[in-house]
């Protein structure tokens, strides 16, 4: 039986992320991929203009849609949340579909570099915050972990010098599992490992009261949809029964292969990364 997953996100026509992002991998990976879009853009926001329809009084549309079919999920997978009634009604889709063998994965879109969004007001902080506490997975940069632990970035990154960096992050992300979280992964965070002699990216992977650390290299800095690939990857590989350690291993020679393929043809990093021709690295 082939496994199923909703996929909570908006939909960018340019831009390669979110949506346009995840429905290919997870297609490729043999995960059913079911869209519940949340705004539908011309183009992802870090362009200069665009245009934005937003789904928020839709979403209860599919919610009850979907439940006249008697649909049933894998997993739930949610990413960016525009407000706080776009979080209230996805909390209730979670509620109406949700089993106990449903794993429902939450992208804690909040900030990044130490900057919380501007869209983020308090009543919408509150509730990712609920989202995140009734989450199996969460997939937070370094700055959407210190928002979720009410931790102090600057005070944390005067430490990525040190070799035990890695290990203060963990010991922050450690508290959430207290809640139902059984899954952290913290993504994208700019260390140089003693043994290293280069800067990399690492994902700190806390799982199953292991932890993990996954590397890979910078090529060309930030591009538009790395995180939704990644996060996509690793809820494919979670539902057929792989780690998230393996999932992110898995995602982070995929983003790699694409990214050096990307910075090679010079492309705009708000247009995305090209990724379909390795689309193949999935298959196994």
């Amino acid at each position: 039986m082939i496994k199923r997953v909703a996929v909570i996100n908006d939909l960018s026509g340019l831009g390669k992320c979110s949506l346009t992002a995840a429905i290919p991998v997870l297609s490729v990976m043999g995960v059913q991929a079911c869209p519940l879009p949340t705004a539908v853009l011309t183009n992802q926001t870090g362009y200069d203009s665009y245009y934005c329809t937003d789904f928020t009084d839709k979403i209860d549309h599919y919610t009850e849609e979907w439940q006249k079919r008697g649909l049933t999920l894998d997993a739930i997978s949610t990413g960016y949340l525009g407000s706080a009634d776009q979080a209230e009604k996805i909390l209730n889709f979670c509620e109406k579909f949700r089993t106990p063998s449903t794993l429902l994965f939450v992208d804690p879109v909040m900030g990044d570099s130490g900057v919380k969004y501007d869209i983020f007001t308090p009543r919408l902080q509150q509730q990712m915050q609920k989202l995140v506490s009734h989450a199996d997975v969460i997939t937070p940069n370094l700055t959407e972990l210190c928002l979720l632990t009410h931790s102090d970035f600057a005070g944390l990154t005067k430490y990525k010098d040190e070799p035990d960096y890695l290990d203060r992050i963990a010991r922050i992300a450690a508290p959430l599992k207290e809640t139902q979280i059984q899954t952290i992964i913290v993504t994208g965070i700019l260390y140089q490992a003693p043994s290293d002699d280069t800067v990399k990216y690492y994902n700190l992977v806390l799982e199953n009261d292991q932890i993990s650390v996954i590397s890979s290299g910078i090529h060309g800095g930030s591009y538009s949809g790395t995180g939704d690939l990644l996060s996509a990857v690793v809820c494919a590989s979670m539902v057929q029964g792989k780690s998230a350690a393996a999932g992110v291993e898995k995602a982070c020679r995929f983003i790699e292969k694409s990214l050096i393929d990307t910075v090679a043809d010079q492309i705009p990093r708000n247009d995305g990364i090209n990724f379909e021709s390795h689309l193949s690295m999935l298959l196994d």
